[in-house]
């Protein structure tokens, strides 16, 4: 083999099959993939099917606490366990640059492998190209996911109520903070690791033991806490406040904020979610979630009111602001 992406290892020769047969196969071994088949055979499902798909163009690959193959599986389970889903299988679509180095390659593929481990999902089929020098940013993935809803449970924004709670299972805006640091182009160095991490195991337990408790569930990526609540409020026609001194943001992460004039409401989680839970439940709800690694920091950050739509927010002066979407992208190329 050789030591760097070839444009023939995209031709379908020899070079493309040693690719996948030394190189990828090596991390994604399992019955449904290794037979090579032109599709995945998933054998009998049964229940609600979810399916979802995304693509990686992160810049740079490698950030503090992940890298673009944690994040490609971890950003398709999660997009699954939000809707009530246990992801089964995914997809792994690799847009590769020629000149890209092999172990470039390799450490991609290795997290992939490690981050679908911990989610318990198998990778199932994929797909290989290669472009010229010049054409790409060395590594793109795109993934799809099938999973089966659990306890029956599925979105439903129309059962939302005034009384209810929003709840937020850990600090904002780690990943994108990672990002910008690792980007290196500006003279900043702050202790923040990205939080990517798949969060079915966090989210999916709560539906049998709290039945009907969850109203809506959604991941806080780009735009981060603060579009994904106008986006949650919109869909249930409720008003949202929010309470400012519950919001959970690291010192590290704040500091970087003051510097750059950057909300940290707005910036992009990629381990995070934002429930809508009845009232009557949330205090168990949050207790449950903090036993879990990934939901420790877990808060309610605001309730549902009676009257309009939108959110606000009770400042720490003790005003009351809207909380809108913002105008552009505070950092592009981020999942």
């Amino acid at each position: 083999m050789h030591d760097k992406i070839l444009l023939s290892h995209g031709e379908g020769g020899k070079r493309t099959r040693d690719l996948i047969a030394k190189v990828i196969a090596r991390y994604f071994d399992n019955p449904v993939l290794s037979p090579f088949f032109d599709s995945g055979l998933l054998g009998r499902i049964e229940g609600e099917i979810a399916f979802t798909t995304d693509g990686y163009v992160v810049t740079p690959p490698f950030f503090p606490g992940g890298d673009i193959g944690r994040l490609a599986v971890c950003g398709t389970v999660n997009d699954l366990a939000v809707c009530g889903a246990k992801a089964v299988a995914i997809s792994c679509g690799l847009i590769l640059e020629e000149g890209l180095p092999l172990d470039t390659l390799e450490r991609a593929l290795a997290a992939m492998r490690d981050a679908a481990k911990e989610a318990g999902v198998t990778v199932a089929c994929g797909d290989t190209k290669v472009v010229e020098r010049g054409k790409g940013d060395g590594i793109f993935i795109t993934t799809a996911g099938v999973g089966v809803a659990v306890n029956g449970w599925r979105p439903a924004p129309s059962v939302i109520r005034p009384g209810d709670r929003i709840l937020l299972t850990g600090s904002m805006g780690d990943h994108q903070v990672a990002v910008l640091i690792a980007r290196r182009n500006l003279a900043i160095e702050a202790p923040v690791l990205s939080d990517v991490a798949p969060l079915s195991g966090l989210l999916l337990p709560l539906l049998p033991r709290f039945t009907g408790k969850v109203r809506f569930m959604r991941d806080p990526t780009r735009g981060g806490v603060g579009v994904t609540l106008n986006e949650m409020a919109s869909a249930a026609n409720a008003r949202f406040m929010l309470d400012e001194a519950r919001l959970p943001v690291r010192e590290s992460v704040r500091g970087v904020c003051e510097i750059l004039g950057f909300d940290p409401l707005y910036l992009a989680n990629e381990g995070k979610a934002v429930l809508i839970v009845a009232g009557d439940a949330a205090e168990a709800i949050i207790a449950t979630l903090r036993e879990h690694p990934y939901g420790r920091e877990a808060a309610i950050i605001g309730e549902v009111q009676e009257g309009g739509s939108g959110v606000r927010m009770r400042t720490l002066t003790g005003g009351v602001r809207a909380v809108d979407y913002p105008v552009g992208d505070q950092l592009p190329r981020i999942c």
